[in-house]
């Protein structure tokens, strides 16, 4: 007999109602964020461009911290160096629980969103590197990489209110992947000193706070201690602090001990973490890290055109724009071509064009990998610093415009998503999908051998 043909993979499959339900608390939260983002962004740039723009910069260049731990540091340094580390350890933890417990522990639905972040980063970084061969800005090749999680899901929840929570659910992913490769890019590429004794010191707290985390000790007093250590010893070291937050993030299990009933006896510690975190990090750490790094003086008209005709901003501008959008949707569209994989029904490209353009909005870590590369305050550093904010608001107006398009499709899918005919608190379309894939089972199991 021949074999029962195998069903064909489908790219943005709608995922678990749990996982469902968690993405739509994240992109909440991350929705509220972006508010706040945007306010202090817009409070940043009237004040620098205001007659008391003088006060503004020497807030940012206030300093304080003990200096006998290398943490005499700006106002402006706190914030890129410190309250990013919060952001960052809020992200791997979201990484490491999407890949351990979330929908995509499953290699062919992981495979996608980090592909696309791996073209999304790849792409941008060549336009650059090509617009930039002899103009002097090389160092900042790696700005457009990143997108904005919290700026890009703002634009969504305006937007696209009823899309699919699949798309959600990648676009979300993916952004997450994009910045801790970019982070990886800051830790060696942008290290320019290292001190290899304050590097392995740093070692010892990561170590104690991680067995700690194993054994579920949840006690802030014991592993805040130790965080706060490993942070301050890998800014010593050099390399940029916000790695210690991807690497404290990574330590923090996901699933239940044993001994606490598993991994169906309920949240982790590493969910714990992530909501007590989240909002501190949404609703704190970047809304200051943004109004301490987006306030440049942009001098009138004349002052924008000298800005937008450095090579550096003109790079930022066609990275995140065209790189982005060539990058996420070529990726993708090679995933599918290649894997024979097809869309979920009621969707199209034109979808995740949409999202691709949307991946184009770079704010937080374009910000801080472009005073990085040029030094904060600096001439070519405010001349970025415009080309990425040009370059935010021109992908978000595409993006909207497509998206648009697209709204009854998108109306559609959500009826259906969110339908519940018999009030359980659980769509239909969940229900259903879990009766088949129960059905399913059962005729493999009556299935006799060699049949």
């Amino acid at each position: 007999m021949n074999s029962p043909t195998r069903r064909a993979r489908r790219l943005f499959a709608r995922g678990s109602w749990a996982e469902t339900r968690r993405i739509a608390a994240i992109l909440r939260d991350e929705t509220i964020g972006g508010a706040l983002l945007l306010a202090a962004t817009v409070l940043a740039l009237g004040w620098a461009n205001s007659p008391w723009s003088g006060s503004y910069d020497s807030l940012l260049t206030t300093h304080f911290g003990p200096s006998a731990l290398h943490l005499d540091l700006s106002v402006r340094e706190w914030a890129a160096d410190g309250l990013l580390a919060v952001f960052f350890f809020v992200a791997g933890l979201e990484l490491k629980r999407e890949f351990v417990a979330g929908d995509l522990r499953d290699p062919g639905r992981a495979a996608l969103p980090v592909a696309a972040a791996a073209g999304g980063v790849a792409v941008p970084a060549v336009l650059y590197t090509l617009l930039n061969l002899h103009g002097g800005a090389l160092r900042g090749w790696a700005i457009p990489t990143a997108t904005d999680i919290a700026f890009a899901l703002s634009v969504l929840a305006v937007v696209g209110r009823c899309l699919p929570s699949a798309l959600r659910t990648f676009l979300l992913t993916l952004a997450v992947v994009d910045d801790l490769l970019a982070i990886v890019i800051i830790a060696v590429a942008y290290t320019s000193e290292l001190s290899v004794v304050a590097l392995v010191a740093a070692a010892v707290p990561l170590a104690a706070f991680t067995v700690l985390a194993q054994r579920r000790v949840r006690a802030w007093w014991l592993l805040l201690p130790l965080a706060v250590l490993t942070w301050a010893l890998v800014h010593a070291s050099g390399v940029h602090a916000t790695v210690a937050g991807v690497l404290l993030g990574f330590a923090v299990p996901v699933l239940r001990s044993e001994r606490a009933g598993g991994p169906q006896a309920g949240p982790g510690l590493a969910e714990h973490f992530e909501h007590r975190w989240r909002p501190l990090s949404a609703g704190v750490a970047v809304p200051v890290f943004a109004f301490c790094s987006a306030g440049v003086t942009v001098g009138g008209l004349a002052g924008l055109a000298d800005a937008l005709s450095d090579r550096a901003a003109l790079g930022v501008i066609v990275g995140l724009v065209v790189g982005k959008a060539i990058g996420i949707f070529t990726t993708t569209w090679l995933v599918a071509r290649f894997t024979g994989a097809s869309l979920e029904r009621g969707l199209a490209w034109i979808d995740v064009a949409g999202l691709a353009l949307l991946g184009g909005i770079g704010f937080t870590v374009s910000l801080l990998i472009g005073e990085l590369a040029f030094g904060p305050g600096s001439a070519r550093d405010d001349h970025v610093k415009v080309g990425v904010l040009t370059a935010s608001v021109t992908a978000a107006l595409l993006a909207t415009v497509v998206l648009r398009l697209r709204n009854r499709a998108y109306a559609r899918i959500h009826q259906l998503e969110t339908a519940d005919d018999d009030h359980d608190g659980v769509p239909d379309v969940y229900l259903a999908r879990r009766l088949s894939a129960s059905a399913a089972a059962a005729r493999r199991r009556r299935r006799p051998a060699g049949g």
